[in-house]
């Protein structure tokens, strides 16, 4: 372990953190088929680098509640401002969508919602509930915002039965106040516990971003809070400013420093990690759940 908290590297952008291209054939008509049920993904919104590859394999992670955010994280691409109210059809499209698709595992994320009484909680428990009916042999996995510590909006989305529970810590606490103002660091912790609690069966994930600015101590620590409030599967993935006026990139960690985490986490007592440059906390999520699955059989 001391030999993993004292390696560094830095640098310019690596050649394997190049993605790959967001024009091909099947890139076009899968935002086609999007944009005609008035749907979002945060996979556009959020400029994920490997928006292309998933793209062209028929994979996205649908955003819900529109795609404008009440909060200002110094990180994120979406939109900020002041959000329309939900859209009562969103779950349907999103279902059907899904279905035309052909998904196995459908993804649901949101923009932070502060401005509604349930944090959107309700949007999120029509969105799985349409999913799983349109889709009765797929599993479903929610990424919610922290509901501002209120563990009723929580209650809520865990009554529709989702199959995986994801909130992100996304860094850790010593950069919150600069990267993220208006979330908490044990409040998030503490959404994760609730859920691990309350619903025993939901398999609860969270994710963390590196090279924010934060120490390779601090991403041990973050693992090690994780596995003490019973979050059971982790991704970790290389932050990437999507322009100049972001927080900026302070390190870019090699592939051989992730297979380090993935290694650290799994003796912490994680049940799976996902690491790499590329990851990100929605990245694969169906492959994650079949290796989690796999691992516990």
């Amino acid at each position: 372990m001391e030999e993993l908290l004292n390696k560094t590297g830095s640098g310019p952008k690596p050649e394997f953190l190049k993605s790959e291209t967001r024009r091909l054939p099947e890139v076009v008509k899968l935002r086609e088929l999007l944009r005609s049920q008035n749907l979002h993904t945060v996979c556009e919104q959020a400029n994920c680098p490997n928006l292309g590859r998933c793209f062209s394999k028929k994979i996205s992670t649908f955003m819900i509640l529109g795609k404008v955010c009440t909060r200002s994280c110094a990180f994120c691409a979406v939109e900020k401002g002041k959000p329309a109210a939900p859209d009562p059809a969103e779950p349907e499209h999103l279902a059907q969508a899904a279905a035309a698709l052909g998904l196995a595992h459908v993804v649901i994320t949101s923009v932070t919602r502060d401005d509604l009484p349930d944090g959107g909680a309700r949007q999120f428990y029509e969105s799985v509930a349409a999913a799983k009916k349109m889709l009765p042999g797929s599993t479903v996995e929610v990424l919610t915002p922290d509901f501002m510590g209120d563990m009723r909006p929580v209650g809520i989305v865990l009554e529709a039965k989702p199959d995986v529970y994801n909130h992100n810590l996304e860094t850790a606490p010593s950069l919150y106040p600069r990267v993220r103002p208006g979330a908490d660091y044990h409040r998030s912790l503490g959404l994760i516990e609730f859920v691990g609690k309350n619903a025993p069966s939901v398999i609860t994930k969270s994710g963390i971003m590196a090279g924010m600015g934060e120490t390779k101590e601090e991403i041990i620590m973050v693992m090690k809070d994780l596995v003490s409030v019973g979050c059971r599967t982790l991704t970790i993935g290389q932050y990437l400013a999507p322009s100049r006026r972001h927080w900026p990139v302070a390190k870019y960690y090699e592939p051989w420093e992730y297979e380090e985490f993935k290694e650290a986490g799994l003796e912490f007592g994680f049940d799976y990690v996902f690491a790499g440059p590329l990851v990100r906390s929605s990245f694969s999520a169906g492959e994650v759940f079949a290796r989690f699955k796999e691992k516990k059989l």
